[in-house]
């Protein structure tokens, strides 16, 4: 049976000028594909996931190992060829092509469904790349990050007529490899806001990198704070360890509908959940 778990495995990408592969083409690929793998960008690199839940880099560990072991044997008139996360062939091609191809998770449509391809993916024969993972082109958080400054800059602009979120705090959910992002954002913008995630290890991770300030105990204490935050023009990130699922319904319970303003986020915005801006009064804007 293939190798889908190794926690024993410690994958970092080479640095530096020194060439491991015939050239710099087969050289990118083969370090793209580590970095997507390093434990500072992946999220459970043991199973060879990056981002996304289950998207990943490689089939198993042996295709990993295999496509690791062919990438410096790869001439620059060759190209290997990856189905789903599975080296299948190095052909002859020309110096001008790819050095690479990979394509994913392609299933007759007849048979595409969630039931089929799970099923195939049970069995060993295609992976889940996700957009980034299975093409290796992940590079973690900070390839988010702007897109979420930028969206929530126009945000500010068009919602508030403001340049930036100053006075603002903002509830939303979801601090995987996508959504944390989103609380470094707020705060770029000198905003406050509260980020929910049912997974404690996000919040850990994102505490740890730098991406959310602090971790209130409570609902109580992270309104509390942000809100007080929000008040005082001062920028800050609190994670709540719970469910949005949870949250939001009991935010609206308590009358809290006054202060929110809803935004409909594009999906750079929100691992999961609607996004909502809240001011630092109750009244909303007009």
């Amino acid at each position: 049976m293939p190798t889908l778990r190794d926690s024993s495995r410690v994958i970092r990408s080479p640095r530096g000028r020194e060439l491991r592969c015939k050239g710099w083409a087969q050289e990118a690929a083969y370090r793209l594909l580590m970095n997507n793998l390093d434990p500072e960008v992946a999220r459970d690199p043991a199973q060879l996931i990056v981002y996304g839940g289950r998207g990943k880099a490689a089939r198993n560990w042996e295709s990993f190992d295999r496509i690791v072991q062919l990438l410096p044997e790869l001439g620059n008139d060759e190209t290997l060829l990856v189905q789903s996360g599975k080296p299948v062939g190095v052909f002859p091609t020309h110096p001008d092509a790819p050095r690479v191809l990979i394509v994913n998770s392609m299933v007759v449509p007849r048979w595409a469904t969630d039931e089929t391809f799970w099923e195939l993916e049970a069995r060993g024969l295609t992976m889940y790349g996700q957009m980034t993972a299975g093409s290796w082109i992940y590079i973690g958080t900070q390839g988010i990050l702007q897109g979420t400054f930028e969206t929530l800059a126009a945000l500010a602009r068009i919602e508030f007529e403001q340049p930036d979120l100053t006075g603002r705090w903002m509830l939303t959910s979801g601090l995987g490899e996508m959504g944390g992002a989103q609380p470094l954002a707020v705060t770029m913008l000198g905003g406050a806001g509260l980020f929910v995630d049912v997974d404690p290890r996000a919040l850990e991770r994102r505490l740890r990198m730098g991406y959310l300030d602090e971790e209130a105990p409570n609902l109580d204490v992270a309104v509390e704070r942000v809100q007080r935050a929000a008040a005082e023009r001062r920028a800050l990130s609190v994670g709540l360890h719970a469910n949005a699922a949870d949250v939001y319904p009991e935010l609206a319970r308590r009358g809290s509908d006054r202060m929110w303003y809803p935004i409909r986020p594009p999906r750079t915005i929100c691992a999961s959940g609607t996004s909502r801006a809240g001011s630092a009064s109750t009244r909303p804007p007009p």
